[in-house]
């Protein structure tokens, strides 16, 4: 039984709150339009709950993890809460195997709003990488964190919004902006994380962009890689198996944890055998995610 902690699915609330809006982001039927990279358009059965569900109960999905779309931008926006609170609406009726990710606007977060939907069923916060690239992003973050780690659960960093040149291909933001966003978030939680949230549990896709690869220039250039944190994991979006396989032999396989991010990629594994199948797809996320004893949601139809 798998469980998979990184995915995204659009509710009805969600979509029609897009449609209304006139600043980006907004959608035009399903054509996607935001701040910061092309317009492209989005496929509706990708945003099928009851599709998606019937996928994910086929691959013998157990939980997944669903989450705000970050690089949209929403928890910058002054005018956020519509959107917010219609996520948060469709979330709570998705059908199993979804969970969902909580997620809060960074402009004036309302921190007794988040802590109630923890409270309620959200496995966790989802915050935006570029939200967090730098030590003092991660100190300005601290009243958030503090609300997701009293309540025993995980963040989930994520790429925001990645402006995006011109005249570059479809796939740059993903390949070049995004692992940029991931690497400067894990450096700057590696300089102070555990000062600020001592506690908390932290999870990044797409492994962190790969920076923990690159600990050994951290030695050369005069800092300090010390013992792997077993509540810092990453996740395996995007990835294949020497990727992975390179993150393993640097962070070990406890806090490597399956992460598919669909509907925009399908998961990737290692072919290291039977007991790190286990390990990345079952026992690390249901640590990250505090599943004590893992069970499946009663199935259920959706809205």
């Amino acid at each position: 039984m798998t469980i998979d902690v990184h995915q995204h699915l659009w509710g009805p609330r969600f979509v029609e709150s897009l449609r209304r809006r006139h600043d980006p982001p907004y959608l035009r039927g399903w054509r996607l339009h935001t701040s910061t990279e092309p317009t492209h358009d989005v496929d509706p059965s990708s945003h099928d709950p009851q599709r998606r569900a019937e996928i994910e109960q086929g691959c013998g999905t157990m939980l997944a993890a669903t989450s705000l779309s970050s690089p949209l931008g929403i928890e910058r926006l002054s005018d956020s809460a519509e959107l917010l609170d219609g996520y948060h609406a469709d979330i709570a009726e998705l059908p199993a195997p979804f969970v969902a990710w909580a997620a809060v606007s960074l402009i004036e977060p309302d921190l007794a709003q988040l802590k109630q939907r923890l409270q309620s069923g959200c496995v966790g916060l989802q915050l935006p990488a570029d939200a967090l690239a730098t030590p003092d992003a991660w100190g300005t973050a601290a009243p958030i964190l503090d609300v997701v780690a009293d309540a025993d659960k995980p963040v989930l960093i994520h790429p925001g919004p990645a402006p995006t040149p011109l005249n570059v291909p479809a796939w740059w933001a993903p390949v070049v902006s995004y692992v940029d966003q991931l690497t400067a978030a894990w450096w700057a939680w590696h300089a102070v994380g555990r000062q600020v949230a001592p506690h908390l549990r932290v999870c990044f896709v797409a492994g962190a962009g790969l920076a923990p690869i690159h600990h050994e220039r951290l030695v050369a250039r005069g800092g300090r890689f010390g013992a792997v944190d077993p509540d810092v994991f990453v996740d395996t979006s995007s990835y294949g198996p020497r990727a992975l396989d390179a993150l393993i032999r640097v962070l070990g396989i406890d806090v490597l944890v399956l992460g598919s991010d669909r509907p925009y990629a399908e998961p990737t594994i290692p072919d290291l055998g039977a007991a790190a199948l286990h390990a990345i797809t079952a026992t690390n996320p249901s640590r990250l995610l505090n599943l004590s004893t893992p069970t499946p949601r009663t199935p259920r139809k959706g809205p």
